[in-house]
């Protein structure tokens, strides 16, 4: 069974997702006054991008092909306790990156880790 859409039904999907689109923005965006954000929600917007890099990134470095790292001879976890140790020592965002690819590239390149 085939299900293809035609070129009008996929031309008003687009247009109603653009809709939705400007219509959902638009709400917080083009108001008359202030909309009232509570404490708690304005709270947890400060902490909502760390939690998507953190969603991102650790999957990243525990994981190899879906699965678990099994060995701590991965360049991914050398480089991941560099970056940390190095902010730990100086906060910032330079330099636990220069410390953990310091970290990453000799053990991934040299020692095939």
């Amino acid at each position: 069974m085939s299900s293809s859409f035609s070129a009008a039904e996929a031309a008003l999907a687009v247009a109603g997702l653009a809709v939705i689109s400007v219509v959902t923005r638009g709400f917080f965006l083009f108001p008359d006054r202030e909309v009232p954000i509570p404490a708690w929600l304005q709270r947890s917007l400060k902490v909502a991008p760390l939690a998507a890099l953190a969603a991102i990134v650790v999957p990243e470095i525990v994981l190899t092909r879906g699965e678990l790292v099994t060995t701590w001879q991965d360049a991914r976890l050398a480089a991941a306790l560099a970056a940390t140790l190095y902010y730990l020592w100086r906060s910032g965002v330079l330099g636990p990156l220069l410390a953990g690819m310091l970290a990453f590239l000799p053990l991934r390149l040299v020692w095939g880790w």
